[in-house]
């Protein structure tokens, strides 16, 4: 039987910025599944400063075809480009309902807009977990929970993790990737 395949369709924090390549998510959440008793294959295709349209427009090339799990942990970059919440919503909705048809069970992380960017803050929150539960699909709430904005975590940007701050974000993913795969299994023929 082959090794199931978990794909993290994102942005720079899938990515690595700023990290050494043994640091990056993809590699650091295969450690955590693997601790947790689940040999599985992490693949990542982030790409630094892609917004939710960027990673719907390459999620073909990207994404394996044997794909197992998408793990889809894009807008943060929407959130600095304050891309308008309808179109974010729809570009989601696209992303997910393509990897559905495949079949590929998904998992969508969302972003948290910082509360002084105003009204926007509340449009952008909500985005994610509509399209979650519109799909019936799992939900992170916030994939930079507990690392954002923690100067300790982050690089010296401080917007990127920093590799303590992404080993905090693979720790905490990993056992909803358990329960999503386990999950899955089940379903599966």
């Amino acid at each position: 039987m082959s090794r199931p395949v978990i794909t993290l369709l994102g942005d720079s924090i899938t990515a690595g910025y700023g990290l050494g390549a043994h640091e990056a998510l993809p590699v650091r959440l295969q450690a955590a599944l693997a601790e947790r008793g689940l040999d599985a294959e992490v693949v990542g295709a982030g790409v630094s400063g892609d917004a939710v349209r960027d990673g719907l427009a390459r999620m073909g090339r990207s994404v394996p075809a044997r794909t197992t799990l998408c793990v889809v942990a894009l807008g943060a970059n929407d959130l600095m480009q304050a891309v308008p919440p309808d179109r974010i919503r729809s570009d989601l909705d696209a992303i997910v309902t393509r990897l559905l048809a495949r079949p590929t069970t998904v998992l969508l992380c969302g972003m948290r807009a910082p509360p002084w960017v105003g009204a926007y803050a509340h449009a952008f929150d909500v985005v994610f977990p509509a399209v979650a539960k519109a799909h019936g699909v799992a939900f992170y709430p916030f994939l930079l929970e507990g690392v954002a904005l923690n100067p300790l975590l982050n690089l010296a940007d401080r917007i990127h993790p920093n590799g303590r701050g992404i080993e905090i974000i693979a720790q905490r993913l990993a056992p909803m990737v358990m329960a999503e795969m386990n999950a899955g299994s089940r379903t599966r023929p």
